[in-house]
């Protein structure tokens, strides 16, 4: 499914075309999703998108009577277009602008959501968060100390949006591999000093992945239809049975919390 670097490359991708921009339509042609559309989201018509923000995998339509709440699912995508064009099947959502521009939410197996966040409340969906990977808020000896006596797997630890929001299957996979520790290492016994190592990479795999816009996986797609580029450089992920780049040994591939997780035996302890 996309993940944060995708999520944010939406938003960064859709954000010219629709900030400051009046919604005067909004069309929802299937409010069957994840959770139905309500229609509260047709607040939005007449309203000014101020602003468009991303929490953990969600993203945020701002104007001054609420937010409309978005998440793409496991297959979905956001397109601006001429509001002129014809529309795609699976288009789910559309936000119609006065500049004639148009959003679409597409989302084939419609796990996403369109939703509605009353102004000044946090939704449900959000209430529970940890912190952003890129901020400040997220730092090794907090991680180290919400990680005592945890016996569960590092990776399915970081992956755990209580610990932090964003670290999905894939930049777990590369962040481990490159800090050299093992996803089944118990969380509790990860060292102060390698979560001062994990803690930058992570950091870094993300913020790579965003500058490179996203990775390219089967349904993902930027906001203007071309594919990201980060799994150009992928280290272990989805490559299973190949040399690791650093030691030559076939790479492994195990299910930790029904993912798939590949490592190197020699290089990760």
């Amino acid at each position: 499914m996309p993940e944060l670097p995708e999520v944010e490359v939406s938003r960064m991708g859709i954000t010219p075309h629709i900030e400051n921009q009046v919604v005067s339509k909004v069309n929802i042609y299937n409010a069957s999703m994840r959770w139905p559309v309500p229609d509260d989201v047709y607040q939005l018509e007449g309203l000014t998108v101020t602003s468009i923000e991303r929490r953990a995998k969600y993203l945020l339509l701002h104007c001054e009577l609420g937010s409309t709440l978005l998440h793409l699912g496991m297959s979905g995508n956001l397109r601006v277009v001429d509001k002129s064009e014809p529309l795609k099947k699976h288009d789910h959502v559309e936000f119609v602008f006065g500049n004639n521009k148009a959003l679409r939410l597409n989302d084939p197996r419609r796990f996403g959501c369109c939703l509605w966040q009353a102004p000044g409340e946090v939704h449900k969906l959000l209430s529970k968060l940890g912190p952003e990977p890129l901020t400040d808020d997220f730092f090794a000896k907090r991680v180290y100390e919400q990680s005592r006596n945890k016996k569960v797997p590092v990776k399915q630890f970081i992956m755990d949006n209580a610990v932090v929001v964003g670290v999905g299957n894939i930049y777990a996979n590369e962040s481990l591999f490159k800090a050299g520790i093992h996803p089944k290492r118990e969380a509790g016994k990860v060292s102060l000093k390698r979560y001062q190592t994990l803690i930058p990479i992570i950091k870094d795999t993300l913020a790579a992945a965003i500058t490179q816009g996203g990775t390219t996986l089967k349904d993902f797609a930027q906001s203007d239809g071309k594919p990201g580029y980060f799994a150009q450089q992928l280290l272990v992920y989805g490559r299973k049975g190949e040399e690791c780049v650093t030691c030559k040994t076939p790479l492994e591939e195990i299910r930790l919390g029904q993912r798939s997780t590949v490592f190197c035996k020699q290089c990760q302890k």
